[in-house]
C-alpha cells in the first residue's frame, strides 16, 4: 500500500517524484506519526536511459542525483509490462507491489472521426502542414500535443510541450485572420523557437536548460518559481501565491496531503485507522 510508483521520467514524473519524496519527509510524520517513513517508498520508472530525456545530459545527471538524494528509487531502462491493481510487472519479470501507480509516460490523442487513417500516427497524433492545417482537409486544424508537424529541425515532430502549443495557437490565430481577409498568400509557417526548458525536483532543487547556459540548484529553483509566478493572471493572484510560497518555504508547512486508508494491523497488533 505504501509503495508509490510513478511511470515516466519526464518533467511531470520527476516533479511528482520529488513532491512525493518531500511529502514523505515533511507531511507523513505530522499527519501519520504511527507510520514509519521507511515503509513508504517512491519509485520512478523510466524507459530510456535517463530521466528528463528531452533535456540536456547536464539536467539528466543532476535530476537523477537530486531524486536519489531525496530517497526516490529511480529505475531507468525499464518498461512496465502489466499492472493488476496490486502488482506492477516490469519487462524481464521484476515486480513491485503497489496500489498507487501514477502514469506520466506521455499522452495519446483521442481518436477523431473523419480523419483519414494515413494521417494518424500510432500515438494518436495527426499529421499537419507548417500552418497546422490537417493535410487534405480544408479549414480543419490541429495544434499542441495532438499535432504532428515535420520540420528540418524536428523531423520527428515537435516536443509535446506547452510552449509549442501556445506558439502554434498564436500563429494559427493570425493565419485564420489573414485567411478571413483573403490574404492566404501571406500565411506564416510555424517555427518553434526553443527558449529553454526547466524542471523542479524539490525544495532548492531544479535544473534549467537555456540555449546559452545551463544551471541547477537553488538559483535554478528560484528562476523556475519566478517564471511560473509571472504566468499567473492579475497582480493580486501573484501576490497571494508569492506569500503562500514564502510561508511554506519558511515553515515547511506544505498544503499537500497524503490520504491513507488502511484497516490492517500495525506492528503492535493494533488496528490502524488512517484518513485525512
Amino acid at each position: 500500500l505504501y509503495n508509490i510508483v510513478i511511470v515516466g521520467g519526464g518533467a511531470t514524473g520527476v516533479e511528482l517524484a520529488g513532491a512525493f519524496a518531500e511529502m514523505k519527509k515533511d507531511v507523513l510524520p505530522k499527519d501519520y506519526p504511527n507510520i514509519l517513513a521507511s515503509k513508504v517508498n517512491v519509485y520512478l520508472l523510466e524507459g530510456s536511459n535517463h530521466t528528463l530525456s528531452a533535456m540536456s545530459s547536464y539536467a539528466q545527471k543532476y535530476s537523477e542525483k537530486y531524486l536519489r538524494e531525496m530517497g526516490v528509487i529511480v529505475k531507468t531502462g525499464v518498461f512496465v509490462d502489466g499492472y493488476d491493481g496490486k502488482v506492477v510487472t516490469l519487462k524481464g519479470g521484476e515486480t513491485i507491489n503497489s496500489e498507487n501507480v501514477i502514469w506520466s509516460a506521455g499522452v495519446k490523442g483521442n481518436a477523431i472521426g473523419g480523419i483519414p487513417a494515413d494521417l494518424l500516427l500510432p500515438s494518436g497524433r495527426i499529421k499537419v502542414d507548417r500552418t497546422n492545417k490537417i493535410e487534405g482537409l480544408d479549414g480543419v486544424y490541429a495544434i499542441g500535443d495532438v499535432a504532428y508537424m515535420e520540420t528540418e529541425k524536428y523531423p520527428k515532430g515537435h516536443p509535446q510541450l506547452a510552449n509549442v502549443a501556445i506558439g502554434q495557437g498564436k500563429n494559427l490565430a493570425k493565419n485564420i485572420n489573414k485567411t478571413e481577409q483573403g490574404k492566404d498568400d501571406k500565411l506564416k509557417r510555424y517555427e518553434y523557437r526553443n527558449l529553454g526548458t526547466m524542471a523542479t525536483v524539490g525544495r532548492n532543487k531544479a535544473v534549467v536548460d537555456l540555449p546559452f547556459v545551463k544551471f541547477k540548484g537553488l538559483f535554478a529553483w528560484f528562476v523556475w518559481m519566478f517564471l511560473h509566478l509571472m504566468l499567473i493572471l492579475s497582480v493580486r493572484n501573484k501576490l497571494v501565491i508569492f506569500i503562500n510560497w514564502a510561508y511554506n518555504y519558511v515553515t515547511k508547512n506544505s498544503s499537500l496531503r497524503l490520504i491513507l486508508l488502511d484497516d490492517k494491523e500495525d506492528d503492535n497488533g493494533k488496528k490502524e485507522e488512517l484518513g485525512a
